[in-house]
């Protein structure tokens, strides 16, 4: 499985031609997107050609499906995928059954990252999670992993679920707290360059230790509680940040407890 075509044109579309243009035992045959301006910008970047007339699919040996969630199952069941290709989306919320049930050959190919245009990341170091449609399909799959990752895992569509949500809780809602963290720094004539080492050295702690819950710190975890609500008072006029407040110190305090 060497041929392989990428449909999409978004972040996560982005990042993966680019890897597998570099790939020696790779070859990304097209890019095939809608979005022609986008489409065009993400072809030149991984040096391969652009595509957005369906008439014209080329044809490949793996069709990864790089597109919104809720676009897998309608974008699959469009184009003229040849049968006898093997077709992957690349959700890590989506279950395997999203693609018809045409496609004999079907999989799930979910990188584990968090993916932005124009930035690059190391895909050798990304998860790879997979599933397929029978094990010899699985095996195939994971062959062309391993030619863009060390981290490729077998995972059906409940687990790997699961390991989306932790995902969210883990770089979506941590990102958010650092954009609330900003907000306030704000308010007091700073701005979110004074937190950069604080959210360093908090990710670094949290990577080396055997789990983040041993390296937690702060006034919750101490049972501080009159510094707790010495903050809920500076945050008196936003209800909803001071529910925030509250619903995370009280988790931190009963997790804490629990170790």
């Amino acid at each position: 499985m060497k041929e392989i075509v990428i449909i999409g044109s978004g972040n996560l579309a982005e990042s993966l031609a680019v890897a597998v243009a570099a790939a020696p035992e790779l070859r990304l045959v097209q890019l095939f997107a809608r979005n022609e301006a986008r489409g065009r910008e993400v072809a030149a970047l991984a040096g391969t050609e652009w595509c957005g007339d369906a008439a014209r699919l080329a044809r490949a040996e793996l069709y990864l499906i790089a597109v919104s969630d809720r676009a897998v199952g309608e974008v699959a069941g469009q184009l003229p995928i040849p049968s006898d290709a093997a077709v992957a989306h690349t959700a890590g919320c989506v279950p395997l059954g999203a693609l018809p049930e045409r496609y004999a050959r079907r999989a799930v190919f979910y990188p584990m990252q968090t993916f932005t245009r124009g930035r690059r990341v190391d895909f050798s170091e990304i998860p790879i999670f997979l599933e397929a449609s029978t094990p010899a399909l699985c095996d195939e799959l994971e062959a062309c992993a391993r030619c863009l990752s060390r981290r490729v895992l077998r995972s059906d569509s409940a687990q790997r679920a699961r390991i989306h949500l932790a995902a969210v809780f883990a770089c979506n809602f941590a990102n958010h707290m650092y954009a609330l963290g900003e907000r306030i720094a704000r308010e007091a004539g700073l701005d979110f360059g004074v937190l950069k080492p604080l959210v360093m050295e908090t990710a670094r702690k949290a990577c080396d230790a055997a789990s983040p819950a041993d390296v937690q710190t702060g006034p919750a975890v101490r049972g501080d509680l009159a510094t707790q609500q010495r903050h809920l008072d500076l945050l008196g006029e936003d209800a909803a940040l001071q529910e925030i407040y509250k619903l995370i110190s009280k988790d931190i305090w009963e997790t804490s407890r629990k170790i």
